[in-house]
């Protein structure tokens, strides 16, 4: 299985105007869920992820605030005329 390193950024605000914002800015909101944990919303970089997510095999390795989290990616959201990636769910590996 390929692994690919991110920086991701916590999110702060939420709703569709934050995520559209987000997008714009060249970020992908992700949700990481797991490990009996709450749910952690982040901003992934726009193109290093899309290149990493072609293949669905890919263990992605996020730098959460200094802290690494392994996941592996449980849904891609896709834009249907862009073809784009609008947003990711990640569980985290064990």
């Amino acid at each position: 299985m390929a692994s690919v390193n991110l920086d991701a950024v916590v999110r702060t605000d939420f709703g569709k105007g934050a995520a559209r914002q987000a997008r714009r800015d060249g970020q992908i909101p992700a949700v990481v869920y797991g490990a009996g944990s709450e749910p952690q919303h982040v901003l992934l970089p726009g193109r290093e992820t899309t290149l990493a997510v072609r293949d669905r095999g890919v263990e992605l390795v996020l730098n959460i605030e200094g802290k690494t989290v392994k996941t592996t990616i449980k849904d891609i959201q896709i834009h249907a005329l862009n073809r784009t990636v609008d947003h990711l769910d990640l569980i985290i590996a064990a």
